[in-house]
């Protein structure tokens, strides 16, 4: 039996010298090989990748490219990421899975097209005699090619794929990344590829505008590629397909090219298992009541389940395709507008089947009870730099998801470098995953894809825009920001072997003046107060001032009342009693401060 040859990765350049070394050779053996090939080259000479290969397979080995092998690689972790997102697949058996049609969604600049396409595409791909029947806008459609169905998400924008994502729902199979020709790309198309490539999902480029008089495709796949999305004409794995919405051309090819990604990916559902998906659209119509349109995942929906999707339940009334028909089943990658729901369920909340509507309230009661009480706890974000190590000890993730904004482009690759280089070092097998890498200061869409993908955002020399830091706030996205590079390093290596320590800090909330002294039998004494500024909250801590010298400081609020009714909190310009714990020795003129400790960025 023939005896494998041994495979040398060889990157894309190196000297004569490094590739003896690779090799185990003499420098002399391999220049000559090189002299018999027609090759004049020098000891520190640097040779290409198919050069050296052809030295490697002359002296028995095998050459396999560097940068392909890592590519490949990252190819595959996407693929393996990709398919946990689907949770209802991993308990079905492998034999009743089957293929169903894939769903796409259109991302882009805001006047490349987007929309147009979706339009061309319906008008030209939908059954004869149904494109007319498509009265109203429902989210999403089927359109047919070569007989195999497609589903489209007729919402285009990466924001509103990522606010899916956000909510727990993947929605689509491929993402289709709009590029006008006689545009180019665009800093929204960047930030599209990165909302793309964050939810793991391939991608396929359609060249619009091609019709018009400065259209340049080659420019725009020459900018694509220094994105890395090397075209597959340039023995690269993205499919580019030149399209006109306009003039309807190139639309057959690009639906052949959705078609044939499709089939080198796993799209499957079992259509025998208990319905799920995901919302696209919810509304009240005046007539009928709750409208809800549903995307079908997994499983057969029929008329007369009962569903429960976020906190809206019900048994299906009616049920209606895209083009208005009434149906009674709806079966994988199917799009639905439904009747019977008691409530407005929210854009990518996640629907399943339930036993009967009587479960389904219990169900419904538990989620706002919960939606409830985290209401009033402080948000925590999805991961942090101090607890990823914690994260990944226990099973949660096995990454660490970074989105990176600085100053100027000359620091972005030498940071990016150097953060790869970290995730290399680290002895805990925690991969670094750079999300998103771009100059400018830190913006909304940043946060939203943070928080989609439970990443962490990383700035040098930046700001952060008050939208983006109020959204921060309220989905509790952990932004960092540095001016020194080696800090930057230094605390995602710290956190990465975890001896990242979290820093906390006291933030004064609200202060309150005692105006009296209030004493009850068998409870002490109570501060009439007003709140001067800022508010009191009753699980806040508290300290206790008299002419500038603290009293007692963290303690507990352990009453707040506004005419003898127990509040939460009350806030600048009202009266209030407070009660602390361990402490009652309040004079008239004290002021109570009311603090909260909060994490450090």
């Amino acid at each position: 039996m023939a005896q494998e040859k041994q495979i040398i990765l060889v990157p894309d350049y190196l000297t004569v010298r490094q590739l003896a070394e690779l090799i185990d050779a003499s420098p002399i053996e391999v220049m000559k090989r090189l002299i018999a090939n027609g090759i004049m080259a020098s000891i520190n000479q640097q040779i290409d990748y198919d050069t050296a290969a052809i030295v490697i397979e002359e002296m028995g080995f095998e050459a396999q490219s560097e940068s392909q092998a890592a590519a490949q690689q990252a190819k595959e972790e996407r693929a393996e990421t990709a398919q946990t997102w689907r949770k209802m697949y991993t308990t079905e058996k492998r034999e009743d899975l089957q293929t169903r049609p894939p769903i796409v969604t259109i991302l882009g600049h805001v006047d490349h097209g987007k929309t147009t396409l979706l339009d061309t595409i319906r008008k030209a791909k939908v059954a004869e005699g149904e494109a007319g029947g498509i009265t109203q806008h429902i989210g999403a459609y089927r359109a047919i090619h070569n007989g195999r169905q497609i589903t489209f998400l007729d919402t285009p924008g990466h924001e509103a794929f990522t606010a899916m994502r956000a909510r727990g729902a993947q929605g689509a199979d491929i993402a289709i990344l709009v590029v006008a020709a006689d545009d180019g790309v665009m800093p929204t198309t960047r930030e599209a590829l990165n909302h793309a490539r964050a939810a793991n999902v391939p991608i396929v480029v359609a060249i619009t505008k091609v019709d018009k008089r400065n259209a340049n495709i080659e420019k725009v796949k020459q900018e694509l590629s220094e994105l890395g999305l090397v075209p597959d004409d340039w023995d690269g794995d993205t499919l580019m397909v030149p399209v006109s919405a306009q003039q309807g051309t190139g639309i057959e090819d690009l639906l052949e090219a959705i078609l044939l990604v499709a089939d080198d990916t796993e799209i499957v559902a079992n259509p025998k298992a208990a319905p799920a998906g995901v919302v696209i659209e919810a509304e009240v119509d005046k007539r009928s009541g709750v409208m809800a349109t549903l995307l079908l995942l997994n499983g057969t929906l029929q008329l007369g389940d009962v569903i429960l999707a976020g906190t809206a339940q019900g048994r299906l009334k009616a049920m209606f395709d895209e083009t208005g028909k009434p149906v009674k089943k709806a079966t994988p990658s199917m799009p639905v507008v439904i009747m019977g729901l008691d409530g407005l369920p929210q854009p990518g909340d996640q629907f399943e089947k339930v036993v009967n509507e009587k479960a389904a309230r219990v169900m419904v009661n538990d989620r706002r009870a919960v939606a409830a009480a985290a209401r009033e706890q402080p948000m925590r974000g999805a991961v942090t730099l101090e607890d990823i190590f914690s994260q990944v000890k226990t099973g949660q993730a096995k990454e660490l998801n970074l989105i990176l904004k600085v100053d100027v482009q000359g620091t972005l690759q030498p940071i990016v470098e150097s953060l790869e280089q970290s995730a290399q070092k680290n002895s805990q097998g925690i991969r670094v995953r750079v999300l998103a890498a771009e100059t400018g200061n830190i913006n909304e869409s940043d946060v939203m894809l943070a928080s989609a993908s439970n990443a962490i955002i990383v700035g040098f020399g930046v700001a952060v825009d008050n939208a983006a830091r109020r959204s921060a706030e309220a989905q509790g996205v952990d932004i960092r920001m540095y001016d020194i590079i080696y800090k930057l390093l230094e605390d995602v290596e710290l956190a990465l072997e975890g001896m990242l320590e979290p820093v906390y800090q006291d933030k004064t909330i609200g202060v309150a003046e005692v105006r009296q002294v209030i004493r009850i039998s068998k409870v002490g004494n109570i501060a009439g107060c007003f709140i001067r500024e800022g508010e009191a909250r009753r699980n806040a801590k508290a300290r206790v001032k008299r002419a500038g010298q603290v009293m007692i400081e963290n303690t507990g609020v352990s009453s707040l009342k506004r005419f003898n009714e127990d509040v939460r909190e009350v806030r600048t310009g009202f009266e209030c009693g407070v009660a602390l714990a361990n402490f009652s020795d309040f004079h008239e003129g004290d002021l109570i401060e009311f603090y909260v400790t909060e994490r450090v960025s």
